[in-house]
């Protein structure tokens, strides 16, 4: 099994007749994706990638079914964009986008609170690599080569750190179920506990890593939920142990700006909660094996 994904998915691309959009859109149908059309205002009725092209999200969902998209928009039209998906009742969002504003974030998380919780879409970004199921789908930019499939469970703040777990773990014969990129800025679509939860209900996952970065609350309120329902075994790591107090790190949230902001708090946290905690960068793979060998 997968979380978000798999080969059946229906997938639409948001932004589909763009040049990175393109690029990516046929990275994704080479790998096995399910992509079945896409959305560019003033284009409907064309075809892109032998694929239907809609003018807006609800055209292509009637016509194709489509139950996630993959959103390429600009900063300035993506919180638009977001809740088009969510009204047309998209299941899935992934938001590839960097530098939307946090005003526009937090309109987007007052507008889905409309939706029952059974019902509300998830969105998984902004500012992510997106999401890979290995071996079945894939809906983001990420290189799927470094992927192979397997057991483990992969949620990561930072994508470039999420390809790093994925080649380290590959290189000692670890495969994954599904890797998450939530995404590094203040607000975002779904959070590491979101996606704890789905990694617990799998019973194909058999341990998770979790990455993280300096700044904000999200890894220990994650760390605190591991120790009191997880039954699996969590690698945590948490990037930014040189970071100086104060200074923007990269990501919008990459900044320490309270109590348990650093990389160093982080890590204690989740080592009190039980957490087995990677050294270093260069340690994921090992670390995660290290917990693998814990449950067998």
């Amino acid at each position: 099994m997968s979380i978000l994904i798999d080969d059946k998915t229906p997938v639409i691309l948001q932004g589909f007749t763009g040049e990175k959009a393109s690029f990516h859109a046929r990275e994704m149908i080479a790998y096995g994706t399910h992509v079945v059309g896409g959305v560019t205002p003033g284009k409907g009725g064309k075809t892109h990638l032998d694929r239907p092209v809609f003018n807006t999200v609800k055209d292509a969902v009637r016509a194709t079914g489509a139950a996630a998209s993959l959103a390429f928009v600009p900063p300035p039209y993506a919180a638009d964009a977001l809740m088009e998906a969510a009204d047309a009742g998209l299941r899935l969002v992934c938001i590839i986008t960097d530098g939307i504003p946090a005003q526009d974030m937090m309109r987007v998380k007052r507008y889905l609170r409309r939706y029952p919780r059974t019902d509300r879409t998830t969105i998984v970004g902004p500012n992510c690599a997106g999401i890979i199921s290995a071996g079945k789908a894939m809906l983001g930019i990420m290189p799927s080569n470094i992927y192979i499939r397997g057991n483990v469970g992969v949620v990561s703040r930072s994508g470039t750190l999420g390809y790093e777990a994925g080649a380290q773990m590959k290189a000692l014969g670890i495969g994954i179920t599904t890797s998450v990129g939530i995404g590094g800025d203040p607000i975002n679509g779904s959070s590491f506990l979101d996606h704890l939860m789905l990694f617990e209900q799998d019973p194909e996952t058999e341990a998770v890593i979790m990455i993280g970065e300096i700044g904000g609350p999200q890894e220990a309120e994650a760390a605190k939920w591991v120790k009191e329902n997880m039954t699996k075994p969590v690698v945590g790591y948490v990037a930014g142990l040189t970071a100086p107090k104060g200074r923007r790190m990269g990501h919008a949230g990459a900044i320490i700006s309270a109590e348990g902001d650093s990389a160093a708090e982080k890590s204690d946290i989740m080592r009190a909660y039980g957490l087995l905690v990677a050294p270093s960068a260069a340690e994921l793979g090992s670390t995660v094996a290290q917990a693998l060998r814990t449950t067998r």
